[in-house]
Parts: structure tokens; sequence; C-alpha cells
């Protein structure tokens, strides 16, 4: 490595970002990125540890080590070639990825990590601030053509892949933009969707050809975000295309079934948070969702909770509280026994820094109003025991609530678009194929294939864009009988 003492001499450092009361009036990403020196030290901090488990740890593998090792020597464009050459996107890893590569460094062991996902942040905004990153067409057209069903990460990623080598690949998206739960799951403040917008117009100049407000299939849940104005049915997809990857997201919500959830003011998280991302965008939102001035509850300790705390705060909430069914999970985990895989520990998120009461082993027992609208939460505290949810006794109490939102996670992706293609499913939902063997990604319907929630169900954004990677590679292979695409 370029600085083989580095994890000796140097301190972790954070990303700067604005003060929370400041970055709470407005909707914009308020992280700055590392400076050229600061990221030259960030590098040298890798340790040259001989078995760079953060690779595994990361699920595109990223080559992590040398990608530190260019940074530290200034060597940007190169840093940004190797960051490309196993991720598609990583400016949206390096802003919105949990990084469970860091968990996995090896001087993670016994002090802080190198800072990874600072450093990737860092490349990619280079590679764009450089005008480094540009469309790739490629030199010749194969003459197949792809349908992706879904444009999220994990669609976009397996798009890009195959326009490269020469597919005619068309991108289908129910809603009015593409990003799928990019777009309309993540709040801009984590995120901003200008970093959407100009990955697709190199897409496009790669001659990806994206439709949108296009649903495939019919009968579409009404839980479900849908702005579509047309349909296309599964016959026409099949019979203009040579091969269809399935790649939408797991947006099928867990539902709260309790005493009061029919009150008005008690929604599900993705009910509220696509509201104001596309307000974000300049649209106008009939009967949009606000938490002004009033005390909200968020139920559900995991990201997307998170983002309902701080959109809530934005709005101006009187309140905001955030409940955990599960037990409150240590500050710091026993490294010796869960390292190099992703701990449970506590995590607070920059929307939790800006302000939030959270709490843990609650359990939501009904929720009462007057007038058919919510007022308050009653709830209980719960204990675990041999893997057993048992109440407190004596334990009940209430809080005021006008606005509730779900946040439990995604219980499947949208059962209709697998029925319409008529695609064997798993236990919970999911297409059912296999990432091995020769059958890779495929699912039960020929010339049909499956990637990310559609296939693992509810994941990270850095899975979705492996999946559809490698997805990209055995469609490849379906069409033309070999691939010089990625593994």
């Amino acid at each position: 490595m370029g600085k083989v003492t580095g994890f000796l001499e140097f301190q972790r450092l954070q990303e700067a970002s604005e003060a929370p009361e400041l970055r709470k009036k407005h909707y914009k990403e308020f992280v700055v990125h590392l400076s050229d020196a600061e990221a030259k030290v960030q590098g040298a901090r890798c340790m040259d540890c001989g078995i760079p488990f953060c690779n595994s740890g990361c699920p595109v593998n990223n080559i992590i080590p040398d990608w530190n090792d260019l940074v530290y020597n200034g060597n940007y464009k190169e840093a940004l070639d190797n960051a490309h050459s196993t991720n598609n996107f990583p400016e949206f890893t390096g802003k919105v990825c949990p990084a469970p590569c860091e968990a996995a460094c090896t001087l993670a062991f016994n002090d802080k990590a190198v800072g990874i996902k600072s450093i990737e942040h860092f490349i990619a905004a280079k590679g764009w601030e450089n005008g480094w990153i540009v469309p790739q067409p490629p030199a010749v057209k194969t003459g197949k053509k792809v349908a992706i069903v879904g444009s999220g990460p994990a669609g976009l990623a397996a798009a890009q892949q195959l326009a490269r080598v020469g597919h005619d690949v068309t991108v289908f998206e129910k809603n009015d933009r593409i990003g799928g739960l990019l777009r309309y799951g993540i709040p801009d403040f984590k995120m901003e969707k200008s970093h959407i917008d100009r990955r697709v117009e190199q897409m496009k100049a790669e001659g990806v050809t994206f439709r949108t407000g296009v649903l495939v299939g019919k009968d579409f849940p009404a839980n479900i975000t849908n702005w579509a104005k047309e349909t296309i049915s599964v016959e026409q997809i099949n019979k203009e295309f040579d091969a269809v990857v399935i790649a939408g997201g797991a947006e099928v919500p867990r539902d709260l079934p309790v005493p009061g959830r029919e009150l008005k003011g008690v929604h599900f998280a993705m009910e509220f948070l696509p509201q104001q991302n596309k307000v974000n965008a300049g649209d106008k939102v009939k009967d949009q969702i606000m938490a002004t001035g009033k005390h909200v509850v968020v139920i559900g300790g995991g990201d997307t909770g998170s983002d309902c705390v701080g959109t809530s705060n934005r709005h101006g909430a009187a309140s905001v509280a955030q409940f955990e069914l599960l037990p409150q999970p240590p500050e710091t985990e026993n490294k010796p026994l869960v390292w190099p895989y992703w701990p449970t520990k506590l995590r607070t998120s920059s929307s939790h820094e800006e302000g939030c009461e959270r709490d843990w082993a609650v359990a939501t027992k009904r929720l009462e109003g007057k007038n058919g609208k919510v007022e308050k939460l009653i709830g209980a505290r719960v204990e675990w025991k041999d893997g057993k949810m048992q109440e407190v006794p004596n334990s009940e109490f209430e809080m005021k609530a006008d606005l509730v939102l779900l946040a439990m996670g995604f219980v499947s992706p949208v059962q209709t678009v697998l029925d319409a293609f008529g695609i064997d499913k798993d236990a919970r939902g999911n297409a059912k194929a296999t990432t091995d063997g020769d059958g890779c990604y495929k699912t039960s319907v020929a010339k049909v294939f499956a990637a990310g929630d559609m296939r693992r169900g509810q994941s990270l954004v850095v899975w979705a864009i492996r999946e559809g990677r490698q997805c990209a590679r055995a469609v490849d292979e379906f069409l033309m009988g070999s691939s010089v695409l990625p593994r």
C-alpha cells in the first residue's frame, strides 16, 4: 500500500455535514465529500492486510484496497475505472449504502474501519466533476432485444450492462420517472435525484430506451405506488423481446393488524415518502400527507422508518417518535464473535440526530381516535424469552398520535407482476430463480429472468446492483452462447 504505517498514524475522518438545525430547513443533500488531502489520508489507513475481507463483505466485490491505494497516490481516474469495474453506480452506493465492507474491514476488528464509503463517494464525485463518466456505446449491435421490467438499481445495472454488449434494451417503469425505489423510496436529503437523471442520460446515449408510465400486466394492488398511464401485456412483451428481466422492487409493505388501523392518519411509509419526492421534483400532489404541526409516530426501526423521521422533521412536525418491536441492540458489537459479518448494534442515523424520541421493545396494541381520525396510540412494553415475545404486565401506555407511519419492512415483490408471467415463486413470494449453475437467474418461464428484490426479497441497493450485473451476464450467455460481461 502507499502508506504501510498509515493505519497507525491517521484517524478515521467522518465526512463534513451541515448542522441538523440548518439542514432540516431543506431537502437537499447535506454531506460534503472529502477533499483531496482528506481522501489521501483516509486511503493511507488501508493496512495491506493480506486477506482483504472488505472485498467479500461488499456484495459487488469492489476491489477496495486497490482503489484506496490509487486515491492515496492521487490516481483518481484509475480509481474510478476500478470502481466501475465492479459497480455501475458508485455514486449511489457512496451515498446510501450502509457499508457492509466497513464492518468486514480488518482494521475494524480493534480500531475504526477504513472510511471506505467516504472514499467511494469521493471517487464518484471526482469522476463527474472531471467529466470522466461518459457514455460507452457498443461497437457492434447484436440485433437481440431485451425487456427490463423495473427501473430501480437492479434494472438499471442490468440494462446498462446489456446495452454495452450490443443488445437493444427497453426499460419499462410504471411510475412517471426512472429510478424505482431509488427515486421514490429514498428522500432527496439522502440522495438527490439529479444523480439518477444523469445516469439515465448516459444510458440513453448508450442505446437504452426508457418507457415510463407503463405497467406490465394488470390488476395492480391499490396500496402500491403506481402512476402508469398505459399497460402492456405479457403476451406482447414475450412477442417483441428475445429475453425479459423482471427487476422490480419489494413493494408490498408489512401491515399492522390492530384495532384502529382503518382510522384516517394511519399510512404506510411508502404512501408518505414518494409524495414528498414528487413535490421536490416540482409536481403538485393532491391531498399530500403532511406532518406539519402533528405528533408523528413511526412504527418500525429500520432505514425506511428513519427516512420518515427525517421527512417529518422537515415538514415541521410537533414531535416525532419511533418505535421498534425488538429490544434495543448494544451500542458496540462483540467483534470477536461477529467480525467480519454485519453486526447487530445500535445505529443512529442523520435523521435521528435531527430530533426523534426512540424506543425499543414496544408493541402497538391499538389505535384510537374520534370522528374517524387517529388521535392516540396505545402501546405496551414487551420482552423476548426463548425467541418469543411476551407483554410486560402493567406496561400499557398511550401516546398522542396525529399521524402514524407504518415502516415495518416489505414482505415481497408485487405478486400480480409475477403471476402475469406465470413465474414460480418461493415460500416468501419471490420469483424462484437460482444464482448458481447453468440456470443462473432463470425463472420457471422460458427466456424470463429475475434479479434484485424480485428474486431475493427486500434488500440493499448494492445487492440490487450485484444481481442486475450478474443477471445481465446470464441473459447475454442465453442470447449469445457466451459472454464477456463480468460474473
